[in-house]
């Protein structure tokens, strides 16, 4: 495993490379955590296990303001994590031994995976939205986001969620996103993985995303939650049924 950051605007965030042993070229899957998440939780790791075991590398990395990365949490905003996004892209691109490239990410990451596959549609071989919180720029717009309630037309300058403080920012960079918009614009393979059970994005969402995609399959684990506190094998069997499937190898 190798360690290190990657420069994006001014800031290092915080990367892991695994390769699987004895490979020399492989495929990529860029991994990234959701909001207030981080490289190192478990279902993040048990992702990347199971890519790893299916022959894939794995380029683990923490966006603005989490982690190991640099930033102030409550200032990141999506637009933030687009441009870390674009720039770990580009990283990852140049490396020798990438033969394809997948980007996968949970929740809020999840959410970045969508808006960045519309954005680069012929940049990834596929995208793996888990749990993706596509419903955030509509919560944003309603202001209503999880425990916290805002005027949506005169954002404060900051927003108590109840554990955490976000800048006002983050909601007015939100309330511009449509993710359907960036949806539509990719037409490669995506599987979505969403617990039927999710507490903090309705499996609505994903059943809604899913059907705006050209080449979606949708993933329901039974009874599980957002972050597969229950099932966290049979995501991983999904994201491993999905790899092979691709012929990347």
């Amino acid at each position: 495993m190798n360690e290190f950051y990657i420069p994006s605007d001014g800031i290092r965030l915080h990367a892991k490379l695994e390769k699987p042993e004895g490979t020399e070229k492989c495929p990529l899957v860029i991994l990234v955590h959701g909001l207030t998440g981080h490289m190192e939780e478990r279902h993040i790791l048990a992702a990347a296990r199971t890519m790893l075991a299916s022959g894939y590398a794995v380029l683990r990395v923490e966006m603005y303001g989490h982690g190991g990365s640099e930033g102030e949490f409550r200032k990141h905003t999506l637009f933030k994590w687009i441009g870390n996004i674009m720039d770990v892209t580009d990283y990852a691109r140049s490396l020798d031994f990438v033969t394809g490239l997948i980007l996968c990410g949970h929740s809020q990451g999840g959410l970045l995976t969508v808006l960045a596959g519309g954005m680069r549609p012929d940049t990834y071989d596929a995208l793996i939205p888990l749990s993706p919180a596509v419903s955030l720029p509509d919560m944003a717009r309603k202001g209503v986001f999880f425990d916290a309630r805002f005027d949506p037309d005169h954002v404060p300058d900051e927003v108590d969620v109840g554990k955490y403080y976000l800048d006002g920012d983050y909601f007015r960079c939100a309330q511009l996103i449509h993710p359907e918009d960036a949806v539509r614009r990719y037409p490669g393979p995506v599987l979505i993985v969403h617990g039927e059970a999710d507490e903090a994005i309705p499996i609505s969402w994903a059943r809604g995303t899913a059907s705006l995609y050209q080449n979606c399959r949708l993933a329901v684990v039974p009874d599980d939650l957002h972050c597969y506190d229950r099932h966290v094998d049979l995501m991983a069997e999904a994201v491993k049924s999905f790899l092979t499937q691709l012929k990347l190898i």
